[in-house]
């Protein structure tokens, strides 16, 4: 398969769509709850797709495409969690600040045209690291949270409902 960046963005902003719905109309009970205390709740996950996207893809993206000096910026994606109080967001605001940023995010990329996403940059730890892999990670980011809302929706509802949810299917199963 031919590595195809508009695709890649035009996923990008259907996934901005899908996020957009999923975060709908949420109750404070849906999005602070957790099926345990190890885990993020929605609340948590919109704070750091916002977090991410400001300063992971995008600004990797534009480290890579017009290289300043210096190395590629460390970041603590799971550190902020605790460092940027993510619990204690307000729900409503986070997900419009998420919204706008990949709003942002993808009118930027529109304007990278045919720019060299194989241009690399060195991370400390990682090694050569391309626009096209950030670009291709971001999307993959995007799914795993996605699935990641989902199953929490799919585990409140059982919970809430106490109803076996067994008839709609096996979960757990990938469909091939």
């Amino acid at each position: 398969m031919r590595f195809d960046p508009t695709h890649i963005i035009g996923e990008l902003a259907r996934c901005r769509l899908a996020f957009k719905y999923l975060l709908s109309d949420l109750t404070e009970e849906e999005y602070t709850w957790k099926p345990d205390h190890n885990k993020w709740n929605i609340l948590e996950i919109v704070c750091h797709l916002y977090d991410e996207e400001r300063e992971d893809f995008r600004a990797r993206i534009k480290f890579t495409m017009d290289p300043p000096a210096g190395p590629i910026p460390m970041i603590d994606p799971k550190g902020w969690a605790t460092s940027r109080n993510y619990a204690e967001q307000d729900f409503t605001r986070m997900t419009n600040k998420f919204l706008t940023e990949r709003k942002n995010s993808l009118n930027w990329l529109q304007t990278l045209g045919n720019n060299d996403w194989n241009r690399t940059v060195m991370h400390s730890t990682l090694g050569s690291m391309s626009g096209k892999l950030f670009l291709c990670n971001w999307l993959a980011h995007d799914y795993q949270h996605i699935r990641q809302i989902l199953s929490l929706k799919h585990e409140y509802l059982k919970m809430k409902t106490g109803e076996s949810l067994t008839y709609a299917g096996n979960w757990q199963v990938s469909f091939q």
